[in-house]
């Protein structure tokens, strides 16, 4: 019997992912999964003939040979699906972000950390992207300490999702909630401290204005800039367009210091890039000294079976590498509780700030707290 014996909750496209990627690991397998749409179950079935397939979160959990959980349904579920697993049988749990939608949920996400006796890591995939990973180990000595950072995501707009719950802010918490937590994640996890101030302008310019759901157009934002404020004194900026897939690298990375500057230039999904325009660009890493001056452009491969299983240039393969572990007991999970929350409490200043023209301050935010 393989070691890690998954329950996955929720199937979609994300899901999916998930699935493929599993498969890669040596020693673990999909025992049950619970997709309640009959497209995606049905495509769910088909990466995994061997599991079972069920009907409920609870039905999931009754399944024994079941020792861990995957949640990849849609956002406004997450909180109320870790709650229902505390309350059946707590299993080590990967959560997709965002842990929450809602401000007014927060003090349940402080009850659940209080109580959840098993390990939960949060899934934040950028983290794991080689080129991203490269540049957060170097970042430090090719700097002499970061003083500003810039993310840039140049890419296309949500994709159709199961009952396009991802068309409206209340069901995903916002697009700088759902698709930017992961930017703020990554500014907090290179800044290794705090935020204390946001400062945001975004709206919906192109993306979903033609499009109608049960009389309702879709009011999910399509593009932002985003200033945080750092405990130390970084300075950290976000710029999101979500109508400009022409581009030749999806993210852009740079960290600057005293001593110089490192970027990564990261491509998107391989199965948007134009066949006609040849060979999808690969990852680069580039360091530009102050003194002496030259850049030197290190490309960083992915390995070719990571990026035929998903969409995220091999991040969703490595975190399950450490999952892994975190089920075998030999260590904690990296993206914690507190780094989900952090990172959806950034998104939804951001989001404040766009929508009043005000600074939001977060000197005072306590994670998981009645925010």
């Amino acid at each position: 019997m393989k070691t890690l014996r998954y329950g996955i909750i929720g199937c979609g496209m994300m899901g999916q992912e998930h699935l493929r990627n599993i498969a890669l690991l040596p020693d673990a397998e999909v025992v049950a999964i619970f997709e309640p749409d009959a497209a995606m179950r049905a495509e769910a079935a088909r990466h995994c003939p061997g599991a079972r397939l069920v009907d409920s979160v609870a039905a999931v959990l009754a399944v024994a040979e079941v020792n861990c959980l995957l949640i990849a349904s849609p956002n406004f579920l997450h909180l109320a699906q870790l709650e229902e697993i505390a309350e059946i049988r707590p299993l080590p749990v990967l959560c997709e972000k965002p842990l929450f939608t809602d401000p007014a949920d927060a003090p349940r996400l402080a009850a659940l950390r209080a109580a959840y006796p098993a390990p939960i890591w949060v899934a934040m995939e950028y983290r794991y992207m080689p080129p991203v990973a490269h540049l957060i180990r170097e970042a430090e000595a090719a700097t002499g300490g970061i003083r500003m950072l810039t993310i840039r995501e140049h890419r296309f707009p949500f994709l159709e999702k199961v009952g396009d719950w991802n068309r409206f802010n209340a069901r995903t918490g916002g697009t700088l909630v759902e698709k930017c937590c992961h930017f703020f994640d990554l500014m907090r996890l290179i800044a290794q401290c705090d935020p204390v101030r946001v400062m945001a302008s975004g709206g919906q310019a192109v993306n979903h204005l033609d499009e109608c759901y049960e009389g309702a157009t879709p009011d999910i934002w399509d593009h932002a800039y985003v200033i945080v404020d750092f405990e130390n004194g970084m300075r950290t900026m976000l710029e999101l367009c979500m109508f400009a897939e022409g581009s030749r690298y999806q993210e852009e990375i740079s960290a600057v210091g005293p001593s110089g500057k490192i970027e990564c230039l990261v491509p998107g999904p391989g199965r948007f890039w134009p066949a006609h325009l040849g060979a999808p660009p690969v990852p680069q890493v580039i360091v530009s000294p102050r003194e002496p001056k030259g850049p030197r452009l290190l490309e960083v491969p992915v390995d070719p079976d990571l990026l035929a299983a998903g969409d995220h240039n091999g991040s969703t393969f490595y975190q399950h590498q450490g999952f892994a572990r975190v089920v075998a007991g030999t260590q904690a999970p990296e993206v914690s509780l507190t780094d989900g929350w952090w990172a959806v409490a950034i998104g939804m200043a951001a989001q404040e700030s766009a929508r009043t023209g005000q600074a939001v301050d977060l000197r005072h935010a306590v994670p998981e707290a009645t925010v």
